[in-house]
């Protein structure tokens, strides 16, 4: 009997910060085929403006549906996903999954009911943003905190420059509030580059906090989305996309062989 195709994800980032979600989807979905687009070549989003970046991703999007035929497109980026996920579900039939600040959980979670939101100056001045706070942080007090290096920082850690400890513990330095008797317990990670930095973020901050990472809900969606389909036999590799066409570093192609690129 033949076996039902399997679904065609696809997942998008503006690097390869995605990879922390995708790590999470083949998880929950291990029979499923992968196609992951790193925009290397607009890296970094944090810096350009809205008009020409939302062009940007959609263009970038819409050229990948059209050469890929996914079932389901996940946008592993806050930055995109805040700004331009409006735009690419009224553009194109396929179904997105987003990925946005878990404000929510996190002050459900929250003993102090002080967090911090973590992510791009792009990330954390959106009005989108914003709207989560005021939909979901009642009695939470949220500390915005926008980085303009930590993606950088990321994607020198995975290609083998780790940044210097000094350097991380400014970036993330502004989470960290004690004031009236309560301390900073849950920082946001709103930014998908911001997970494959979690060990360095534990040794240097100065107490300890939850790391708040979307990923597993984002996958349980997708999960959702696609729903149980019956396995066809062994599932092809994964394909890794950069839209600068470039050739990974030997420390970054053993990285994403780690991810089983």
């Amino acid at each position: 009997m033949t076996g039902v195709k399997p679904p065609t994800i696809l997942i998008f980032d503006s690097g390869v910060g995605g990879l922390t979600v995708f790590r999470e989807i083949v998880n929950a979905l291990p029979g499923a085929a992968y196609v992951y687009v790193a925009d290397d070549a607009g890296f970094p989003y944090g810096d350009k403006p809205e008009d020409a970046l939302i062009e940007r991703i959609l263009n970038v999007i819409g050229a990948a549906i059209a050469a890929h035929k996914p079932d389901l497109v996940v946008v592993a980026c806050n930055t995109a996903s805040t700004l331009a996920l409006t735009q690419l579900r009224a553009k194109f039939p396929v179904p997105f999954v987003g990925t946005v600040p878990a404000i929510k959980p996190a002050c459900a979670q929250s003993q102090s009911k002080r967090i911090a939101v973590l992510g791009t100056q792009a990330t954390v001045s959106r009005e989108y943003t914003r709207a989560l706070i005021r939909e979901f942080a009642t009695g939470c007090d949220v500390g915005m905190v926008g980085s303009s290096h930590l993606a950088t920082y990321a994607e020198a850690e995975l290609s083998g420059n780790p940044a210097a400890d000094d350097a991380i513990k400014t970036e993330i330095a502004p989470c960290f509030v004690d004031a009236d008797g309560r301390r900073t317990d849950t920082v946001v990670l709103a930014c998908t580059h911001y997970p494959l930095l979690t060990a360095r973020f534990r040794a240097i901050a100065p107490w300890p906090v939850e790391w708040l990472d979307p990923a597993p809900a984002i996958a349980r969606r997708v999960a959702d989305l696609i729903g149980p389909r019956p396995p066809s036999g062994t599932p092809s590799p994964p394909r890794m996309i950069f839209t600068s066409d470039r050739a990974p570093s030997p420390a970054l192609t053993k990285a994403l062989a780690a991810y089983g690129f």
